[in-house]
């Protein structure tokens, strides 16, 4: 290809073809090269290694679909990652460099390689680059016209006639039969292929792709509508995909951008402005380009809204001007809530075709995200939900409301009364956000996550003034939405008012229910101390004993729950139980009390059950889950973190921090299993439970094993310290935990001083560290002496994995004295306990002498042989040291295809896969494929396996 003049931009010198305004095709038909050719990038670009790769892999299958409302940078993706394929010596607009996807100027995309082949071919210098075709729809092209186009893509890429008009199917089948017959694939990239409006080009285009033995690679960007059989190439497993979550910028994306354009933000506004934009390309320019002028940029980018003009223009004509107006509608109407789904959005806009209609929004190219939930519920991205409740505010005010009473009510029938309340009162129905408070108020308590809100339209003070039931309902809301200034504010103003216009029949009632809002609003504090007093007075108000001792509230917690009756005295006890135990477990958990925190919960929410509250029964079961996970009742944690993810709040968005403790139980479960494919993947779903400190302990103690088991010592001990940090120096059982796991890494690492600081105090967990520093530093003499009794009777209160622990180092201190019978005595006791709850990791990843020991009591007439042999097989395998990282792959993963790869680590089916990632189940099975491919491996756990020997899980 000869070359001639410098395009704009600095992107590279334009194609002679290209300086031409037309070009002919062989019949002599006119046609635009600007159309057969990808147009400059817009400067300065950043280019995204990762998509780039995306597309390289992706397109080993017939078809690649980039698919994503406007402005989400999908022709900027095709073209550049269309120029590093066909290898133009375009500049780099941000450093000046090769335009490339990562792996030089000479880079070579996938689906060069025909299917079966071990990888791509190399293009060095001198070389032939894959064959390219390039074609840009119009809207308004008809069929002659479009193949036109099609015609002159694929001439110059195959370079044997071929049709100029719509091919009769006999020449479709010899066209068909010449791109078989090649010896290379044919790259087909058609920008805007939703405007594809014949059928006849459609069914022309799938049929070459059907019977070119795939030798044609199509490569398309669409919005909605894509006019391919989308779900036959899906089903088929030859569909790749990249949607607007791939395409969005991430944290170090933007940054890159802003420095690209000569703009500085710090990191908490970079998170701020991808927080505001959902990394929408679109959004990110039109805010790069303003913030030079700003005096403040930090603050302009947190008053970044879809309401801003440059923002709010693009989306109406770009985004929402291609919609049916019906659709528009809808999108608008369904805006007064944060989340949407069918059901919902039939009561606000009173259409039976509502659920079709969502779906269809969030389908391929798709306007609307949808979760995973059962029904999904659906959401649009940031900016333009900022846009559709502008035009939401300039309707008439009592059409809005009618809108929030109506989300009210289905909210308040359908078990989310925290959202109905928030909608009632924004609506303006004073009486039924005081009934719905009244009804529900146990489920109105926030247990994390709930997350800020705007406030609603307050009630005229008078009203409040008269109503004090009105007020406390107020509070709930502000308390829940964590506004802990406007909740007290109402709760001032509902005592005042209850004390002039409550009758004394009343005044019981309002006590109880002022006292429960009044914990709400001190569990935004980390001030344990007051959530206790807080808690006590609200059992004192339903008759529960409560005593003050050293400044914290004793409660005697019933022997069982009580039978509840609707609307009976009975329930109330139940309803004051469930919201105050689930505060006095929370607040044990925070200090590290777990002894004290797992009664307190398993009692609250064995009364939320009872009394039917699922929202508060999730947040203790799923705490409670993990609390028996971490103390050693692996079974019982199992059992109750799987119900408590049944539960109906655990679906959808909502609840994610309860359902992440419910996750982190199963992580805990599965690192203890010795299990680290299930353990990496639950604690990958546990991440939202992270913003707590308590789960963030856990966390770091279960990935720093993994680390440990991994060889990388030094990651796992920086996860522990910052874990500790976070922990605010309460000194409980967790920050015992933290330290015993942090002084084994100390002394694996051969730092056995500060290993000994760290383990001074009491508690099992330190002394069982103590004992174990001791043997790694030779001296078995003090490693007896300081190694805790673990078979006295109080030792039953240990964790179990402790206890376990104690039992594996007694026995080898007893093997390495020389007295093999009671090792041997010890290991069958050890296996008395850990073989019930499932424990193998104490076993698996000991030392060689435990290993041994494992093997020669195969033949000692154990009452353990089948937990044994399975012992004795997964301590063969060999633990990982620490050494250099080993070689890459040939061909790396894809960022799509490591996230499953986490996966499959895990219990999860292909389905759940693809149910969790929000994939079709044939988009995960092509990734898996290709995942076994790369990594050279048949079946699930050899891939998993040959990813952890190559350190990429």
């Amino acid at each position: 290809m000869a070359w001639g003049r410098t395009c704009p931009m600095g992107v590279g010198p334009v194609p002679e073809d290209r300086q031409r305004t037309t070009v002919a095709t062989e019949p002599g038909t006119p046609l635009l090269a600007s159309r057969l050719t990808p147009g400059p990038l817009p400067g300065p670009v950043v280019l995204r290694p990762r998509l780039l790769r995306r597309l390289d892999e992706g397109t080993a299958v017939p078809v690649t679909l980039v698919a994503a409302p406007a402005g989400w940078g999908k022709t900027t993706l095709l073209t550049s990652w269309y120029q590093g394929a066909a290898g133009e010596p375009g500049g780099d607009p941000v450093r000046g460099g090769p335009v490339t996807g990562g792996a030089g100027g000479n880079r070579s995309p996938t689906p060069v390689t025909p299917a079966g082949e071990s990888g791509p071919p190399e293009y060095g210098p001198g070389q032939s680059r894959p064959d390219l075709g390039w074609v840009s729809v119009e809207a308004g092209d008809d069929g002659e016209r479009l193949w036109s186009y099609l015609t002159a893509a694929l001439r110059a890429a195959v370079g044997s006639p071929v049709p100029d008009r719509p091919p009769r199917p006999d020449q479709l089948e010899v066209l068909a039969a010449t791109i078989a017959a090649r010896e290379r694939p044919v790259l087909l990239v058609v920008d805007d292929l939703h405007r594809i409006t014949d059928p006849e080009v459609v069914t022309g285009l799938e049929f070459l792709l059907r019977h070119s033995e795939q030798r044609l690679r199509l490569v398309a960007g669409a919005r909605s509508g894509v006019p391919l059989a989308v779900h036959r190439w899906r089903l088929a497993g030859e569909l790749t995909e990249v949607g607007p979550d791939d395409l969005a910028f991430t944290g170090d994306e933007i940054a890159d951008l802003l420095t690209a354009h000569g703009t500085a933000l710090p990191a908490d506004g970079v998170r701020r402005l991808r927080e505001r934009t959902g990394g929408w390309p679109a959004a990110l320019r039109f805010a790069v380009r303003a913030l030079p002028g700003q005096p403040d940029p930090a603050r302009w980018v947190g008053q970044l809204d879809g309401n801003q003009p440059d923002v709010a223009g693009y989306l109406r004509e770009e985004v929402l001007g291609g919609l049916d107006p019906n659709d528009r509608e809808l999108l608008r109407t369904t805006a007064v809530t944060d989340a949407v789904c069918a059901g919902l959005a039939d009561a606000l806009t009173g259409r039976p075709d509502t659920g079709t209609r969502l779906a269809d929004l969030a389908g391929v190219g798709g306007v609307l995200r949808h979760d995973d939930g059962r029904p999904p519920w659906y959401r649009c991205r940031p900016l333009l939900t900022d846009l559709l409740r502008g035009e939401l505010d300039r309707l008439p005010a009592e059409d809005v409301r009618e809108l929030h009473r109506r989300a009210a009510g289905w909210y308040a029938d359908n078990g989310r009364p925290a959202d109905g309340l928030r909608h009632a009162l924004v609506g303006g129905d004073w009486a039924g956000a005081t009934e719905l408070f009244l009804a529900t108020w146990p489920e109105l308590a926030p247990y994390g996550g709930a997350g800020p809100a705007p406030p609603p339209t307050p009630p005229p003070a008078e009203t409040v003034a008269r109503d004090p039931e009105l007020a406390l309902a107020c509070a709930a809301e502000r308390a829940y939405a964590g506004d802990v200034s406007a909740a007290e504010g109402y709760l001032r103003s509902a005592a005042v008012a209850a004390a002039d216009q409550l009758p004394v029949p009343r005044r019981e009632r309002f006590a109880r229910l002022a006292a429960a809002v009044e914990l709400a609003v001190v569990r935004w504090s980390d001030d344990v101390p007051a959530v206790r007093a807080a808690a006590a007075r609200l059992l004192a108000t339903h008759a529960a004993a409560a005593s003050m001792s050293g400044g914290r509230a004793e409660v005697r917690l019933p022997a069982v729950p009580p039978a509840v009756e609707p609307r009976g005295a009975a329930m109330e006890d139940a309803d004051g139980w469930a919201v105050a135990g689930t505060a006095l477990g929370l607040a044990d958990v925070a200090v590290g009390d777990l002894g004290s925190a797992e009664r307190q919960l398993e009692m609250a929410f064995l009364m939320a059950r009872a009394a039917g509250w699922a929202r508060t029964e999730l947040a203790g079961a799923s705490r409670v889950a993990l609390l028996r996970a971490v103390r050693g009742d692996l079974r019982g944690a199992e059992a109750l973190a799987r119900s408590a993810l049944a539960l109906p709040p655990s679906q959808g968005w909502s609840c994610q921090i309860d359902c992440g403790y419910a996750y982190l139980a199963l992580g805990v479960v599965a690192l203890h299993r010795d299990q680290p494919e299930e353990a990496a993947a639950n604690l990958a779903l546990a991440e939202h439970a992270t913003a707590e400190s308590a789960a963030g302990a856990v966390v770091a103690l279960c990935r720093a094993q993994l680390l440990r088991d991994a060889g990388d010592l030094a990651g796992g001990h920086r996860l522990l310290v910052a874990a500790r940090e976070r922990l605010g120096g309460h000194e409980g059982e967790l920050d015992r935990w933290l330290r015993a796991a942090e002084a084994d890494l100390r002394g694996a690492r051969g730092d056995l001083d500060t290993a000994r600081e760290l383990l001074a105090g009491d508690g099992p967990e330190l002394a069982v560290g103590r004992a174990r520093a001791e043997l790694r530093a030779g001296d078995d003499r003090t490693a007896e002496a300081v190694l805790p009794d673990w078979q006295v009777a109080g030792a039953a209160d240990w964790p179990l994995p402790v206890r376990v622990e104690a039992a594996v180092l007694d026995m080898v201190l007893a093997r390495r004295v020389g007295d093999n019978r009671r090792a041997h005595r010890t290991l069958e006791l050890a296996l008395d306990l850990a073989g019930p709850q499932g424990f193998r990791r104490q076993f698996t990843r000991a030392d060689p002498d435990v290993r041994d020991l494992l093997a020669a009591h195969l033949d000692t007439g154990t009452a353990h042989w089948p937990t044994l042999s399975d012992l004795v097989r997964g301590a063969d395998e060999p633990v990982e040291a620490a050494g250099p990282a080993p070689a890459a792959l040939a061909e790396p993963l894809t960022e799509r295809e490591l996230t499953i790869l986490r996966y499959l680590q895990s219990i999860l089916s292909n389905v759940e896969i693809a149910a969790e990632l929000s994939l079709s189940i044939n988009t995960v099975k092509t990734h898996v494929r290709n995942i076994y491919r790369k990594l050279d491996a048949t079946r699930r756990r050899e891939a998993v396996r040959r990813a952890r020997d190559l350190r990429l899980i």
